[in-house]
């Protein structure tokens, strides 16, 4: 019997292990009653000062600048020269249309153009003429300015007869004639030299008129190649084939740029209270899980996207409801060559860190400020 008695009895280290165990748990539990409310108040102190700071939407899209492709010339098509969905560099050639007809226009204004120039050449030439003409019918005129004197002279003193007298009178008349006209025909060659006869050919009305339809043939002759305005992809190229006939500012196809992307991002009016342009922003797509991008907040629009739309709700019925109204925020997208390409009306996500942080309540504000409060 003692010796089963004996067996029973605990051993001195099993009750100092079992009494260490209690003393642990004790510490533990005061320990955590202690942290534990701490801890909780800690995690409330975040989530208050921080909350606001960040705001987030779903209702997010990709947008990108899209050209509708054309000439404000028109022409027969004559060649596409790129493909539906093709990257194109900013400056490559898209598609041509035939330009015999524009290089014929072009050889007609440069041969009008040299018509023009020896016209003006002729009208200087004819001007230095008539002034030799105008300098010989003075020194006639003056030659018989003298005749007609002499032969009234001498008709006063009978030594000349009143025919030679009168053929002289007519003499002078003609020659004063001639003079007039020959002024008058000099005077039509200075107008057409525009006032001067010294003008520079290059700055004859005339001639800056033909430059300019010269000017006008080079031009319509360049735009008979469409280029790429800046880089991108082209669409709905299958929908411009080689001898259809293109009218001026007709849309050949489009292209979707690809330099020049950024994200609208609708936001709720009472989410906005301290959004501002220049805040970070992170950037996630559907298409790319695990994917961000940083873009930076560009501009808010100054009016609700409902603002824009054609028929505007009208709000003076009486059975109005209140509904949160949605502002266009624009979100610039840094450039990340090594990130996969961002694609006009991909969905997106779009968090916004306004920086903001909330300050104590007022009651308590007043009380950190005063304690005896």
């Amino acid at each position: 019997m003692a010796d089963l008695a004996a067996a029973r009895t605990p051993a001195p280290s099993a009750w100092a292990r079992a009494a260490a165990r209690r003393l642990t748990k004790q510490r533990l539990r005061r320990l955590l009653l202690v942290l534990g409310p701490a801890l909780v108040l800690i995690a409330v102190a975040y989530f208050y000062f921080t909350g606001g700071r960040y705001i987030a939407t779903e209702d997010a899209y990709v947008r990108a600048e899209t050209v509708n492709l054309s000439t404000d010339v028109s022409g027969i098509v004559d060649k596409v020269l790129v493909h539906d969905n093709e990257t194109v560099a900013a400056g490559q050639p898209l598609f041509q249309l035939d330009d015999e007809p524009f290089r014929i226009a072009l050889a007609n204004a440069e041969g009008q153009l040299g018509v023009v120039r020896d016209d003006i050449e002729a009208l200087k030439a004819s001007y230095r003429q008539k002034q030799e003409n105008i300098k010989l019918a003075e020194t006639n005129v003056a030659y018989y300015e003298r005749e007609f004197q002499r032969k009234q002279v001498l008709l006063g003193q009978n030594f000349a007869s009143q025919q030679a007298f009168d053929q002289a009178r007519h003499d002078l008349d003609t020659a004063r004639s001639q003079l007039a006209q020959m002024r008058q025909d000099l005077a039509g060659v200075v107008a057409n030299l525009n006032g001067n006869p010294d003008i520079p050919v290059e700055q004859h009305p005339r001639y800056v008129a033909a430059m300019s339809q010269v000017d006008e043939a080079k031009r319509n002759l360049r735009h008979t190649i469409v280029r790429a305005p800046m880089a991108g992809i082209v669409t709905n190229v299958p929908s411009l084939t080689p001898g259809t006939y293109l009218k001026a500012s007709t849309t050949g196809f489009n292209l979707v740029a690809t330099d020049h992307v950024w994200i609208e991002a609708d936001f709720k009016e009472t989410e906005l209270t301290h959004a501002a342009p220049g805040q970070h922003v992170r950037v996630t797509v559907d298409t790319y899980p695990g994917v961000s991008w940083d873009g930076v907040v560009e501009s808010l629009s100054p009016a609700s996207g409902g603002s824009f739309s054609l028929l505007p709700a009208q709000n003076t019925s009486g059975n109005w409801v209140k509904v949160v109204q949605r502002i266009p925020v624009r979100v610039r997208v840094e450039n990340t060559p090594d990130k996969p390409a961002l694609r006009a009306g991909m969905s997106v996500e779009v968090d916004i860190d306004t920086g903001h942080y909330r300050r104590l309540p007022h009651f308590l504000a007043a009380v950190a400020a005063d304690p005896s409060v």
